[in-house]
């Protein structure tokens, strides 16, 4: 392909994929209240659904750049739209919650493929001073996933079955498998390296464990006793897997990659923020329909602003990472995402609807900002070798981070519920606000990890990309 081509059009391809995956995501979370009425369960339990999907991404991400750099981008991206695709209508004809869940594993594991190895092809096609401008152009569209979302999904709700939720990605994944293959490049590792099967083992079954207990323990039914047993398993497999690592020449998972400063900073730092801020779209659904008894689809309106500002953001983000640096705006921006967490703790039924549009503004803002910064500084100091690598374990963690955070959040709001019923609107809502301020605290916290960045910083990236704007 030619390469001036291939920038035009690339973008598009990755992006078109990542607005399907950010429309489900989000048209999931909107409709959680209703799927528990048809399913017959209580809607905190069904955080299973968003976040068994979301631990399958955490689990199978490590192996997408081994099979990106064995048969190539443009084979294991189409393969992954089109089990995405496939997974998607096993959701929509699921007939309870465990064949729910199920599916939604499978349809992780495309999304495991399909969102790292579009990462990978945009950092392998795009030099270090155009990255940050590419890789925004591709999340602004994918930002209308979220946009668009909670209100399609309110209004599926609200006028049809929540079925069709999934459905609507049928669409959507024949026009992406179209793009991929007339614009996507096949990018391959130098050298074949054999599959790291005892690393993967060992990673994913402490990742799988350690989500599990988390699941478990959120609803209550484990004792202390074997979840203090549980965890210290899932402790020993993950230092079994650094050990591994250590030893093996070809790891899943290369963790000398953490001696690079800022990738260190930018990836443990952001697994640490995730963690407060990966319950919120979990969380936020249940407050506007549970909490305020809003209808499906003026809890997906609610949903709107924020998505609508991240976009925005990313428009201005090279700029003001330009003016200001990676350290002050990471140190700044993350306590202000805590701010705003903790300010829906003051959202009940007399709240008027223009505060709470603002306050998601804000949370939409920040959080862009926060994204923004952490994905692109990670790449900063990387050497072009080591760009599969490094994808590949930003990736997981940032998937481990959101999947943890939203049993977290789960957790939290259930352990401040107590055994009142989920249908004591009172109840509901006070669990919530003490859960935001919970995970509002936590995150002001994590602005600490960002305390370690010089002022020059990312520089390569940043100061780059806003050159090629001007």
């Amino acid at each position: 392909m030619n390469p001036s081509t291939v920038k035009t059009y690339l973008p598009w391809v990755v992006a078109v994929a990542l607005f399907m995956e950010q429309l489900d995501t989000t048209i999931v979370n909107t409709a959680v209240p209703a799927m528990a009425l048809s399913l017959q369960v209580t809607p905190l339990s069904l955080k299973a659904v968003v976040a068994s999907y979301i631990l399958s991404l955490a689990v199978c991400i490590p192996v997408s750049g081994w099979m990106a750099d064995r048969y190539g981008t443009r084979r294991v991206f189409s393969i992954a739209i089109s089990l995405f695709t496939f997974s998607s209508i096993l959701c929509g004809l699921a007939l309870n919650a465990p064949m729910l869940v199920a599916a939604r594993i499978l349809q992780g594991v495309g999304a495991a493929m399909m969102m790292p190895v579009g990462r990978l092809t945009i950092i392998h096609t795009f030099p270090k001073s155009e990255l940050l401008r590419a890789m925004n152009f591709v999340i602004i569209p994918a930002l209308i996933g979220p946009l668009l979302g909670p209100t399609v999904g309110g209004l599926i709700v609200h006028w049809v079955s929540w079925r069709y939720i999934f459905f609507v990605n049928v669409p959507m994944g024949l026009l992406a498998l179209w793009l991929a293959h007339r614009h996507m490049p096949d990018y391959r590792g130098d050298a074949a390296r054999p599959l790291d099967v005892v690393g993967l083992v060992l990673f994913g079954s402490a990742t799988a464990l350690l989500s599990w207990l988390l699941e478990i323990f959120g609803e209550h039914r484990i004792d202390a006793t074997s979840a203090a047993v549980l965890l210290l398993l899932c402790m020993s497999l993950l230092a079994a897997y650094f050990w591994h690592a250590r030893e093996t020449p070809y790891p899943l998972l290369r963790m000398t990659l953490f001696r690079v400063r800022t990738f260190r900073i930018s990836v443990v730092g952001g697994f640490v923020t995730r963690l407060g801020v990966g319950g919120m779209p979990f969380l936020l659904p249940l407050l506007y329909q549970l909490g305020l008894g809003l209808p499906a689809w003026q809890s997906g309106l609610l949903m709107m602003p924020a998505a609508a500002a991240a976009m925005g953001m990313k428009i201005i983000a090279p700029r003001v990472l330009a003016r200001f640096g990676y350290q002050r705006v990471l140190t700044v921006n993350t306590v202000m995402i805590g701010v705003v967490i903790s300010l829906f703790s003051l959202v009940n039924p007399t709240t008027p609807i223009a505060l709470i549009v603002l306050l998601g503004l804000s949370m939409g803002f920040f959080n862009s900002l926060q994204f923004t910064s952490m994905n692109s500084m990670a790449y900063a100091d990387i050497d072009p070798p080591d760009s599969s690598m490094a994808s590949t374990i930003a990736s997981s963690l940032q998937q481990m981070s959101m999947s943890f955070g939203l049993a977290w959040g789960s957790l939290i709001a259930g352990w401040y519920l107590g055994d009142l019923p989920q249908t004591d609107r009172m109840a509901v809502t006070t669990a919530l606000h003490h859960a935001f301020l919970t995970l509002a605290g936590l995150t002001i916290l994590s602005s600490l990890s960002f305390w370690s960045l010089r002022p020059g910083d990312g520089e390569s990236v940043s100061r780059g990309s806003v050159r090629v704007v001007e």
